[in-house]
């Protein structure tokens, strides 16, 4: 090295092992020996786009690997594989069923609801069934859903109109013996027991109903689609193709379906946007009283409710069932209350009854039928500290509605309060009273929606007195109202309490 010569500096060049090679060979990819920077391989991109993708079938949430649970819906089992990513296409437009035309020249008239035979069913309905009309029935087993549509049934029969009744739980025979115990034989009515949905489609083209009673959706399957019945591919499958033949038929149709443990609708919550109503059959099995509840309705409101009588003739509609939830007495019981709830638009005096007894536990038991467990011992705890009633914390507390009937609205809040107070004083309330508004923590009682139709109901089953909160308007004939604004004022209308001798 010549003397003042700097080393030189260079670097080795890096070698280009076999396995290298071997992938640049294999891929077909350029690889910069060197760069900073590596092409991403061709293999990689190929298989990216044949990878399968998975799809949640209540939500249609998409990702790249499989989940038990969606994190969209939060719906367990619901995310299966739709295989490889779709290409993005566009769709074209094509011919039109019919031309568009100014809402006012639509004809409307084939679309005017006809009436279902059933009073309390037309009411929950808006007046009765709109051709085309597909009507989702969902209720707890037992509860009587097949008896009320196998009338409903044999009642649009009458009328001579055709009528297909499908069952996929029981036998024709089981069926026939039904109808028979509860009346409901026409000669318009025809009854065929299926599973298959092809052979329910068959039965369409035969008969060529103007309503049709499925029993149950969850029943019918469709042999091109994969899965059991009651799955949520096939009912979908089985509703979709139903609602197409209804829209297409001008034809009724009356579903009936299952509810989970938690009391919702069984299977995709999609089939309840595909339905043009969902009606909701409610019951206590040991009582007699059954509502029919709208929670979706395209033709009417869903505000309105059936109430029904459950017998061994079959069921009956109840034009006014107050009488259910009343208990008829000579003299005034302590720890009974009345009060009048609103269900829907209708507005139903019922009875809340408690009863205080020494507690023989160190936890005293606090029990309800029919009422609200939290909105009981919210009145428990305002009684106590407001109302300055302080027997109640060491006393086991049982409070119950009569008739079957459930109190859910913060309007009975009075009543359960007083009916409370009344047990624990031993002091019945006056004759002919009933009491209606909200209890809030401090003790105040508020307004209540509705409070005149309240009140000319309770006028019209001979009613006499009642507690309100504020100006309540317009007061029935024959009716004094008592205004209170506060709990305190409301348990002065308890008389004192006698004193017991011997």
């Amino acid at each position: 090295m010549p003397a003042g010569a700097e080393p030189s500096r260079s670097t080795p060049e890096r070698p280009d092992t076999g396995e290298r090679r071997a992938v640049t060979e294999r891929t077909g990819a350029r690889l910069s020996v060197g760069a900073d920077t590596v092409t991403v391989m061709a293999a990689r991109k190929s298989s990216a786009k044949d990878r399968p993708t998975y799809r949640c079938t209540e939500c249609g949430w998409q990702t790249a690997k499989w989940l038990g649970r969606c994190p969209e819906c939060h719906a367990w089992g619901t995310v299966e594989e739709v295989g490889a990513a779709p290409a993005v296409r566009t769709t074209a437009p094509g011919r039109v069923s019919a031309p568009a035309l100014p809402i006012g020249q639509v004809d409307g008239a084939r679309a005017t609801a006809r009436g279902t035979g059933v009073p309390e069913l037309d009411r929950v309905l808006g007046g009765g069934l709109v051709p085309g009309a597909v009507v989702l029935l969902a209720g707890e087993p037992g509860v009587g859903k097949s008896t009320l549509l196998l009338d409903v049934a044999a009642k649009a029969a009458d009328e001579e109109h055709r009528t297909l009744y499908v069952t996929g739980e029981e036998s024709a025979g089981q069926v026939r013996l039904r109808a028979d115990r509860i009346g409901a034989l026409s000669e318009h009515l025809y009854l065929a027991a299926e599973t298959d949905l092809s052979a329910v489609l068959g039965h369409l083209d035969e008969v060529k109903p103007s309503l049709l009673v499925l029993d149950s959706v969850q029943t019918v399957a469709s042999p091109e689609i994969d899965g059991a019945p009651g799955g949520m591919a096939q009912v979908r499958e089985v509703a979709g193709a139903l609602i197409r033949a209804s829209k297409e038929r001008g034809m009724s149709t009356l579903l009936v379906g299952h509810v989970t443990k938690d009391g919702a609708i069984a299977g995709p919550r999609l089939l309840e946007h595909l339905v043009d109503v969902v009606l909701h059959f409610e019951g206590d099995r040991h009582a007699r009283l059954r509502l029919v509840r709208g929670v979706k309705n395209r033709y009417g409101a869903t505000d309105e409710v059936g109430c029904f009588e459950l017998h061994d003739e079959g069921i009956t509609g109840l034009a006014d069932p107050s009488g259910l939830f009343l208990t008829r007495r000579d003299e005034p019981v302590p720890g009974t209350c009345l009060t009048v709830t609103l269900e829907g638009r209708r507005p139903l005096v019922a009875e809340v009854q408690a009863l205080t007894v020494d507690s023989q536990i160190p936890s005293p038991r606090r029990t309800t039928s029919g009422l609200e467990n939290s909105r009981v011992s919210m009145m428990l705890a305002v009684l106590e500290q407001r109302g300055r009633i302080n027997a109640l914390g060491k006393r086991d507390i049982y409070s119950a509605t009569v008739g079957g009937v459930k109190l859910s609205e913060p309007a009975a809040d009075l009543a359960v309060a007083l009916a409370l107070a009344s047990a624990a004083g031993d002091t019945p309330l006056p004759k002919n009273l009933v009491a209606i508004g909200e209890v809030g923590l401090a003790g105040e009682v508020r307004r209540v929606t509705g409070i005149q139709r309240r009140l000319s109901e309770a006028a019209r089953l001979g009613f006499t007195h009642a507690l309100v909160p504020g100006d309540p308007g317009r007061v029935p004939d024959g009716m004094r109202v008592l205004e209170v604004a506060d709990i305190g004022e409301a348990l002065r209308v308890l008389p004192a309490r006698p004193a017991r001798t011997g």
